[in-house]
């Protein structure tokens, strides 16, 4: 048995809807289907999801809702109307749409929660229609029917263990689809809470975890995964097969197919995933696969940047000796809840990265404030420009010239290189660089090793 997830591209339109019912068509063994709420049908639309958002402020500010609440039934119209969806069917969703705000919910933030699962929960119910009526034996199963808990705050939950046992007593008929709307789960008081990030591509993995699937397809609207952002590098080469902890390493800087987060049911489960385009499923895209028994191709992988870093830059005489200073960082870290990313060190140096989005101007001067109070460093620069690119391949490993292969090319084009790390693992190496040398960065590296 596959579970099956499609991508809010993939669900746009009826035409989309047409292609994704074709494909659950020509294997039987994709029984399990997880859906997005509609996407963008093109680059100037809005998603459904942004429509719910506007539609769940506008009912906690008391106004009135009737144009958007029409703006989001077309959107499910349109796609009933392309596959002559009777009126008594569409006339559901209307209603399901316009008594949103007639529900009482413990707060706020549960509103908003409940108002955005309802994209993914109408699609999956007007998807579960419109096969009956084209004559498939196919049933709806929601997260409150099949036990999907979630604990966690409402817009940032997190999958309880409790979901693998309430799945693994379900009892599926082999000859039936399933329907199943992503993004979304049930807390333990029986409100419904949303995943911050993944989505449905985090549902899709609990469930291939939950129901022991064979693989987890994950459609999206790209052929593959490529060594490189195609954006940045033309034509790069896609990838065929890669292992999970590859995946991890280039998701943490930038790879977007998917947040590498949402992977994590199924590689728990050591589940393969298949990510492949809707619009060409015949093409075999790539391969997320355990590591064990996996022989490397090639000795990269993949490339990946990120632009949104910033750095703390510390130098003081024998740092080395004076013990606990990196604890009282840490310690000024914790009280402000903010993560670092990576802390390289010298002897008299040391340099902490952290993610620019969990900080602010304010947020800064505090931090360094205390720091220069606490521990009275000879210099400390706050370093805003900062990019890290991400080279990984598990073929990486035990091969002793490769930095200076990385390297090389790079000073040949005068980048300054502010750091280098390589993980424990030996299948990355992480460099830091100004941001405006970010790209180039990685043009030059794919160049030298896969030109």
């Amino acid at each position: 048995m596959k579970v099956a997830k499609f991508g809010g591209s993939s669900v746009a339109s009826g035409a989309k809807i047409a292609q994704v019912i074709n494909i659950l068509n020509n294997d039987n063994k994709r029984q399990v289907v997880v859906v997005s709420a509609p996407g963008k049908r093109s680059k100037s639309d809005t998603k459904v999801t942004d429509l719910l958002i506007k539609y769940a402020n506008l009912t906690l500010r008391k106004q009135n809702c009737e144009k958007i609440q029409a703006q989001i039934y077309a959107r499910y119209a349109e796609i009933g109307k392309y596959f002559d969806l009777s009126m008594q069917g569409l006339n559901e969703i209307k209603a399901l749409i316009n008594d949103l705000p007639t529900h009482t919910f413990p707060n706020r933030d549960y509103l908003m929660a409940a108002f955005k699962a309802h994209g993914e929960f109408l699609n999956a119910k007007l998807l579960t229609m419109i096969m009956k009526k084209q004559g498939f034996k196919v049933r709806l199963l929601t997260p409150r029917q099949a036990g999907l808990v979630v604990t966690g705050s409402p817009n940032d939950a997190s999958v309880n263990p409790e979901t693998y046992v309430n799945l693994r007593n379900l009892e599926l008929d082999p000859t039936e689809k399933i329907i199943f709307p992503g993004f979304y789960g049930i807390s333990p008081s029986g409100n419904i809470a949303t995943f911050s990030r993944g989505g449905s591509d985090i549902t899709g993995a609990i469930l291939a975890r939950g129901f022991t699937a064979e693989l987890y397809e994950n459609f999206t609207d790209v052929d593959a995964i490529f060594s490189a952002n195609p954006a940045i590098v033309s034509h790069p080469q896609p990838i065929s097969k890669m292992t999970y902890r590859e995946m991890r390493e280039l998701s943490y800087a930038g790879f977007s197919v998917f947040h590498d987060e949402a992977l994590i049911p199924a590689i728990q489960a050591q589940i393969p995933v298949n990510v492949k385009n809707t619009q060409h499923p015949e093409r075999p895209g790539t391969m997320i696969v355990p590591e064990t028994n996996f022989k490397a191709q090639h000795t990269i992988t993949g490339i990946a940047g990120g632009k949104n870093f910033a750095a703390l830059y510390l130098h003081k005489y024998l740092l080395n000796k004076g013990a606990g200073f990196t604890l009282k960082i840490l310690q000024i870290l914790d009280q402000h809840k903010v993560a670092y990313e990576h802390m390289p060190s010298g002897i008299d140096d040391i340099t902490i990265i952290f993610k620019k989005e969990d900080l602010n101007a304010e947020l800064i001067d505090q931090i360094c404030n205390e720091i220069q109070v606490s521990l009275n460093p000879d210099q400390m620069q706050w370093i805003d420009d900062y990019a890290i690119t991400m080279v990984v391949g598990e073929g990486m490993r035990d091969k002793l010239s490769l930095c200076a292969s990385i390297l090389y090319p790079l000073g040949q084009k005068n980048i300054s290189i502010q750091m280098i790390n390589q993980g424990a693992s030996q299948i990355s190496i992480m460099i830091g660089t100004r941001r405006g040398d970010a790209e180039e960065v990685i043009r030059t590296i794919y160049q030298t090793f896969f030109n």
